[in-house]
């Protein structure tokens, strides 16, 4: 399934998978395990495949702070927007600091709610390349995630009537902690975070539902633990979104992780989140997330895998 090495034939669109993502994601931030360069080579991978079009390419627009406002404190706002970030901050947050890596997430902020949109819009599909950052709080960053797009996008499409009932759909290598925090008092909407147990972060506030996995857990038990709880999740909650959280750290070569997926039991994975979605007309928006292999290439193609399975899936 997926991408064929070609563009194929349209009729009126049909098929067409849109996705979001904007050239600015590739931030410097020096030597550091996490690769912003990944969204640049996954867009230019599935473009020369033929699996997305540049005509389906729509590029967000900065979140306002007005948006942000809907998930952050008004104080992590301002600190966020006047940049004053102290050495300790920036210690928490694992990232340095600055106006461009600012703009990249509030980019990214609008377009994961701009995702949301597009897969409402069509009652399918629509893939960010970007986005998931699963670990900002309501009142700070941490680990590499400055803001948390994910609770915006969510809080935002509550707020503009499109949408009540959610499911954050969380298959990042770590736990959601702060999505779990920030909806910790929110009925409608349904956290799932399904993670390798004994690793960052340390103090994991309970989501909905929490999944936590030993070390070496491989492809059979991780589809077998999916297929169950995610069924739980979808015909229990009965969300009229997903957001999925398709890290490309359960792979069994992550650099950050101890989990031993398969390049073949992650595209299973994302054949198995997004087709239970079809089946119950359950429109998804695809995020990235976190992805640390030692070869990028590796992270490159799991996050391909993604989109090409949401295109063959839904088209």
């Amino acid at each position: 399934m997926g991408g064929d090495g070609g563009e194929r034939p349209e009729k009126d669109g049909a098929g067409a998978l849109p996705f979001v993502w904007a050239p600015e994601y590739l931030v410097d931030i020096g030597p550091h395990v996490f690769p912003t360069v990944k969204y640049e080579k996954i867009k230019e991978v599935l473009l020369s495949e033929g699996t997305l079009r540049s005509v389906d390419l729509h590029r967000p627009e900065p979140a306002p702070p007005s948006s942000l406002a809907r998930a952050h404190t008004p104080d992590y706002v301002e600190k966020v927007m006047t940049g004053r970030f102290s050495p300790a901050d920036e210690a928490r947050l694992e990232l340095p600091f600055s106006p461009e890596l600012r703009q990249a997430y509030l980019l990214c902020c609008g377009g994961t709610t701009l995702a949301g949109r597009l897969a409402l819009e069509t009652g399918r599909a629509a893939a960010h390349i970007g986005g998931g950052f699963h670990h900002a709080f309501a009142g700070h960053g941490e680990g590499f995630c400055l803001l948390n797009d994910v609770a915006v996008g969510v809080q935002e499409l509550r707020a503009e009537g499109r949408v009540q009932r959610v499911a954050v759909v969380d298959l990042d290598l770590h736990h959601g902690n702060g999505t779990a925090a920030i909806f910790r008092d929110e009925s409608e909407v349904f956290t799932f975070s399904m993670h390798e147990e004994q690793n960052y972060p340390l103090v994991k506030p309970p989501s909905d539902l929490d999944v936590g996995l030993e070390f070496g857990v491989g492809d059979e038990t991780y589809t077998d633990l999916l297929e169950e709880n995610l069924s739980r999740v979808l015909d229990g909650h009965g969300p009229e979104l997903v957001y999925y959280l398709a890290g490309a750290d359960p792979f069994k070569e992550d650099q950050l992780g101890g989990l031993r997926l398969t390049l073949k039991g992650l595209r299973a994975r994302d054949r198995m989140v997004l087709g239970m979605c079809r089946d119950r007309e359950i429109p998804v928006a695809t995020l990235t997330a976190g992805g640390y292999a030692r070869r990028l290439a590796d992270t490159v193609e799991i996050h391909c895998g993604t989109i090409r399975e949401a295109r063959a899936v839904f088209e």
